[in-house]
C-alpha cells in the first residue's frame, strides 16, 4: 500500500488564513491524495485541512502583545515539532506570520523542504531576518513583483507567481442588490469602513473612524456607512464602540467585497484590506493607529517612507496615510470631504489604483504556487 504524502502548512492570522486556503484547495484538486495538516482558522479547515491549533488566540501587535503570548507560542512550537516529527511531511509550507513561522524554520533547520509563501517583509523592517530566510528556507514564493527583485539580490531562491487576491476579491452582490438587502438607499453616499480583524486593532482604529465619519455627515448629511465587520470580530466590541453614536450605519459581517462594491469611497485599517480596496478600485484613505509603546518601540524599525502596501507598491503616494499621531478624525474628514467633492482627485486616485492593480500580476497565483511546491516536491 503507497505511503500517505504529506504536508504541514502554519499560517498565524486572518489575511494568511485566506491565502492559504486558496493554496490548499489547489494542491487537493492536483493531488486529492495528499494530507495536509497545520496551524490556521476556519478556512483552512473548510479546505480540507486537519487543524492542530485555531488562529483565534494567536493574533498580536506589537511587542508587549507578542510578550504577554510567549508562553502560548512556545507551547505551540513544541505541538509542531512533534507533529512533524510524528507525521513526517514531505514538506513544510510557512504563510506570513513571520515572528512565529522564522523561528519555527530555525528549529526544523532544513530538515524537511520549508516553503515561505507569503514572505517576511524585511525590506520594511528588521533586515537581519534576511541571514535567517537564506540559511533555513528552500523557496520563498512572494506575492509582490519587488519582492521577488529584493529577496534576488541576496541570493535567495525567489519566484513572484501574482497575488491571490486577484482570483479572490470580488462581490457576489451589485450595488442595488446589496442596498435592497439591508434596506439602504443606493442613491446616498455610501462610505465603507474597514476597522481591520484583529481585536486590538479595532480598538485604536474604529473609533477614529466613527468619528470621522460623524464630521463627515456634518457637511454631507446624506451619508450612510457600511462597516465591514471581520468574522474574527467580536460583536459585543463593535456594538460597544458604536453604541449611542448618531451615525447612518449599519455593521454587516463577512461581506466585505460586497460593502466595497456598494461604496463610493472608504476608510481602511492599513493592512490587507487595502490591497482588497484597490483591487476592488475603490478611492479610500488609510488609517492606522497602535498602542503608543508598541509604535515608539516599531516606528524606528521601518525603513519604508509609506505604511499602506497600496503606496509601497506604487513606490508613491497613491492613497493618503493617517498613521498614529495622524490618525486624527478632524484631519480624516476633511481629506475625505476633499476628495469626495473633487472628481479630478477621485480620478487620480482610481487612475493610481488601476496602476498598483496591474503590478499585482496576473490571475491564478495559488495555481502557480501549489504547481512549484509539488513540481518541488515531485508529488
Amino acid at each position: 500500500m503507497a505511503q500517505i504524502k504529506r504536508i504541514f502548512i502554519i499560517c498565524g492570522e486572518a489575511s494568511g488564513d485566506l491565502n492559504a486556503a486558496s493554496l490548499v484547495k489547489e494542491i487537493l484538486r492536483i493531488n486529492p491524495g495528499i494530507k495536509i495538516s497545520g496551524v490556521g482558522g476556519n478556512l483552512l479547515k473548510q479546505a480540507g485541512v486537519e487543524i492542530y491549533c485555531d488562529i483565534k488566540s494567536l493574533s498580536v501587535i506589537g511587542f508587549f502583545d507578542v510578550l504577554k503570548k510567549l508562553p502560548k507560542f512556545f507551547a505551540l512550537q513544541k505541538l509542531i515539532l512533534e507533529k512533524i516529527k510524528e507525521e513526517k511531511p514531505e514538506a513544510i509550507i510557512l504563510v506570513d506570520f513571520s515572528g512565529f513561522n522564522l523561528r519555527l524554520a530555525r528549529k526544523i533547520n532544513r530538515a524537511i523542504p520549508t516553503f515561505y509563501y507569503i514572505s517576511p517583509q524585511v525590506w520594511a523592517s528588521r533586515p537581519g531576518r534576511i541571514k535567517t530566510l537564506k540559511k533555513y528556507i528552500h523557496k520563498i514564493i512572494t506575492i509582490f513583483k519587488f519582492e521577488e527583485e529584493f529577496y534576488k539580490k541576496y541570493g535567495i531562491d525567489t519566484l513572484f507567481v501574482g497575488n491571490p487576491l486577484l482570483d479572490i476579491v470580488e462581490s457576489k452582490m451589485t450595488k442595488q442588490e446589496f442596498c435592497y438587502k439591508y434596506n439602504l438607499p443606493d442613491s446616498k453616499t455610501t462610505i465603507a469602513l474597514l476597522p481591520g480583524s484583529r481585536r486590538q486593532e479595532i480598538k485604536h482604529i474604529f473609533p477614529i473612524m466613527l468619528e470621522a465619519a460623524l464630521l463627515v455627515t456634518k457637511d454631507l448629511p446624506d451619508a450612510q456607512f457600511v462597516i465591514a465587520k471581520s468574522p474574527e470580530g467580536e460583536w459585543p466590541l463593535y456594538n460597544r464602540l458604536i453604541h449611542g453614536l448618531r451615525l447612518d450605519s449599519v455593521i454587516i459581517e463577512g461581506l466585505t467585497y460586497d460593502c466595497l462594491a456598494a461604496a463610493d469611497f472608504a476608510l481602511v485599517a492599513s493592512g490587507t484590506a487595502t490591497v482588497e480596496t484597490a483591487i476592488m478600485q475603490k478611492p479610500f484613505v488609510i488609517i492606522y493607529k497602535m498602542g503608543l509603546l508598541n509604535y515608539l518601540l516599531y516606528r524606528p524599525l521601518v525603513r519604508t517612507p509609506y505604511i499602506g502596501m497600496v503606496n509601497i507598491i506604487a513606490k508613491r503616494k497613491v492613497i493618503p496615510e493617517f498613521i498614529q499621531f495622524q490618525a486624527k478624525p478632524k484631519k480624516i474628514s476633511k481629506a475625505v470631504l476633499k476628495i469626495l467633492k473633487d472628481p479630478s482627485l477621485i480620478g487620480q486616485m482610481k487612475e493610481g489604483l488601476n496602476q498598483v492593480k496591474s503590478l499585482l500580476g496576473e490571475k491564478g497565483a495559488s495555481l502557480r504556487t501549489a504547481k512549484i511546491i509539488l513540481d518541488f516536491l515531485a508529488l
